[in-house]
């Protein structure tokens, strides 16, 4: 008799799972939808601003920067310290003693037998013999140039100013307008802007140029709007996103003149707007 009355007691717990689940469903399946008519509402509505992504690529120094008069003066006195209290080296050693034994030599009682025990046998080369080699090998050596000189090399090789820092610029139509800007392109669907920015760097024509990114956060931006006659598809401008980058290696060929540029940030006002030379110079830093 106890059997029929097992299936109208259920579990309290398995009736307030059940429910709970019911609900869980219901409201996963709810936001679901929420999320999906956003995302269509969300495409339908373009921005009215282009992304792009920058990269402000840098050429670090290659040599020192000259000594000021100062640094000269500083130079020489530490050099003059250092030479009065420091021991004799071992050449300076050998020197003393080949001295010494030359010396002997030139005495009435020299016994050259026993003087010459200790190097029979043996190739004789004295201190001052290494001298003249060494003297003879500085002569044949010929070090590499400082500078190149601007009037050589020209904005557009990289090889100019080689102890100071360079930022390549780039040649842009803006409108009816060509400005000097920093390597850009237009960011693509289901690329990051980091991306963007080294594809814009990859993409500069007859450049070889191999850079490592410091990050992939931008650091820096700006903001610029189209000329009115190029406003269209209700694109009023474009979002700048600047990501900086240091030149690792090239092929040592001038780019096209004209069309690029490396310049010093003393240089830069010279090339760029005002604006865009406001934003430019907050996160350029002369090396």
């Amino acid at each position: 008799m106890a059997a029929p009355f097992t299936r109208v007691y259920r579990p309290l717990w398995r009736i307030i799972t059940t429910t709970t689940l019911n609900k869980g469903v219901r409201n996963i399946s709810s936001t679901r939808q929420q999320c999906s008519a956003l995302n269509v509402k969300t495409a339908a509505v373009a921005s009215p601003w282009a992304l792009h992504g920058a990269v402000c690529l840098q050429r670090l120094p290659v040599v020192s920067q000259d000594r000021s008069p100062i640094e000269e003066e500083f130079m020489e006195l530490m050099h003059q310290m250092e030479l009065e209290r420091s021991l004799l080296s071992d050449h300076e050693l050998r020197l003393l003693e080949d001295a010494a034994r030359m010396s002997r030599k030139q005495e009435e009682d020299y016994d050259s037998d026993e003087e010459e025990e200790d190097y029979r046998d043996k190739e004789i080369v004295t201190a001052q013999d290494l001298e003249d080699i060494w003297e003879q090998k500085l002569k044949q050596f010929h070090p590499a140039p400082r500078s190149q000189g601007v009037d050589e090399k020209g904005v557009s090789s990289s090889e100019r100013c080689l102890a100071e820092s360079l930022i390549l610029l780039v040649k842009k139509d803006v409108g009816s307008q060509k400005l000097w800007l920093l390597p850009q392109t237009q960011w693509q669907t289901g690329e990051t802007l980091r991306k963007t920015a080294e594809r814009a760097l990859a993409s500069l024509p007859g450049a070889d140029l191999k850079a490592t990114f410091l990050g992939n956060a931008p650091c820096g931006f700006y903001k610029y709007k189209y000329p009115k006659d190029i406003q269209k598809e209700g694109r009023v401008g474009a979002k700048v996103f600047f990501f900086k980058a240091v030149l690792s290696s090239h092929k040592h060929l001038p780019l096209e003149k004209n069309s690029f540029a490396w310049v010093k940030k003393d240089e830069l006002q010279d090339f760029l707007k005002p604006e865009y030379l406001k934003q430019v110079s907050r996160f350029i830093m002369a090396l």
